[in-house]
């Protein structure tokens, strides 16, 4: 790969919107890389190679950059360090070996037609509509960069459906271009052809939603009995203790509540559900996006062999499989330092299980018992649940 590889970021105003070191960059390249809008927009310079993006971009840039020498210089929209190609190519090659020029994002260039903001208003990335649903409450701003022209129309359908059809949507289109428009509408009265290249401002009116506190009401998720029930969730999730950026192992997760909410504490939480049964695998990734957090991995498989190639956790929640053999040790053995796990037990073998863990490892030992007011006869009583031991710890 080459020594150094210049991102140069470029708006809908093409050439002549780039300042004089991104275009002495591009002239003095020797091979430029973007997608063909973006090459387009260029002008011809003699014996510069011009490439495209490949389509499994991640895992086509060791090959893509491979054997290329002398400057190179790669296009990306806006601000290639938001939600863009830069931070693959950091992420990939190192930071020394980037170079950034921005442009002006299409989510400042929104913010700025509408007078919204930064700290105001939430950002959902291109392809991941369904996380507005995460964001659902009577007054929020929302921006949605989208995928391409019927992004707008899945937008709506999403809000109307969950009773937010008077929210007020304004699509911007060809931000910053000769060809810049925009269309005022309501999520229930949208219709009309969209620029293929949009971004959708969205004023929320609706009712109340969920919130993002953990211990969702049960119903919120589609279920076959296997489910983490609100109160037990939230007791775990509170000693799981969801941080930005970090990982969670959701081991058995049947219908994926703890993952779920684990990924709705935070934009940047990142969730793997493991779960052997197909059902409810397909449940897991239904329930995530119904719920904002589209991005929730599914792995199907069981532990502990499904557990072998996944990223390193920082925290770990088993809701299911523990009698399995080897299954508790492989997530302590996986946990990097200060991380923590969580174990649930309604039998008394692995309850038995959980006590040994304790014996050995210290942590917290928990024996939680709910009852909830029901109908006995003419009068009320109280109903109990199915007790829990939980086993929660904190490495050092």
């Amino acid at each position: 790969m080459p020594e150094r590889i210049t991102v140069v970021g470029i708006g809908a105003d093409g050439w002549a919107g780039l300042s004089e070191d991104a275009r002495a960059a591009i002239t003095a390249a020797g091979v430029v890389i973007g997608a063909p809008r973006h090459l387009e927009m260029l002008p011809a310079v003699d014996g510069q190679t011009r490439r495209s993006w490949p389509s499994q971009l991640r895992a086509g840039l060791p090959a893509l950059f491979d054997g290329l020498a002398g400057p190179v210089v790669a296009l990306a929209s806006g601000d290639p360090l938001r939600s863009g190609v830069a931070t693959t190519l950091i992420e990939v090659f190192g930071a020394d070996a980037v170079t950034v020029f921005p442009a002006l994002s299409s989510v400042t260039l929104a913010r700025a037609r509408l007078g919204w903001s930064a700290e105001s208003t939430a950002v959902i990335r291109a392809g991941d509509e369904h996380a507005v649903l995460r964001e659902l409450a009577p007054g929020r701003r929302v921006l949605v960069l989208s995928a391409d022209e019927t992004t707008p129309a899945r937008v709506a359908g999403l809000l109307v459906g969950r009773g937010y059809g008077a929210s007020r949507m304004t699509v911007l289109g060809e931000l910053g271009g000769d060809a810049e428009s925009r269309l005022d509408m309501t999520a229930e009265t949208f219709t009309g052809a969209m620029p293929r290249l949009n971004i959708v401002a969205l004023e929320l009116a609706g009712p109340p939603a969920f919130g993002w506190a953990p211990g969702l009401p049960d119903d919120a998720y589609d279920h076959d009995g296997q489910l983490t029930k609100r109160d037990l969730r939230a007791s775990a999730l509170a000693r799981l203790a969801p941080a930005p950026g970090q990982l969670l192992w959701d081991v058995g997760a049947g219908a994926g509540s703890v993952g779920i909410e684990w990924m709705r504490a935070h934009p940047t939480c990142r969730t793997v559900a493991v779960e052997a049964n197909p059902d409810r695998a397909q449940r897991i990734s239904n329930n995530a996006r119904n719920l904002g957090v589209p991005a929730l991995k599914v792995v199907r498989g069981a532990a502990p062999d499904a557990l072998m190639d996944l990223p390193q956790p920082d925290a770990v929640f088993v809701g299911g499989g523990l009698s399995r053999p080897g299954v508790l040790s492989a997530c302590l053995a996986a946990l990097r330092a200060g991380g923590r796990l969580v174990a649930h037990a309604v039998t008394l073998e692995t309850e038995a299980l959980l006590a040994q863990a304790y014996r050995e490892h210290g942590g917290e030992l928990t024996r939680i018992q709910v009852e909830h007011a029901a109908p006995l006869g003419s009068f009320t009583g109280w109903k109990p649940a199915r007790a829990v031991t939980q086993w929660a710890l904190t490495l050092p």
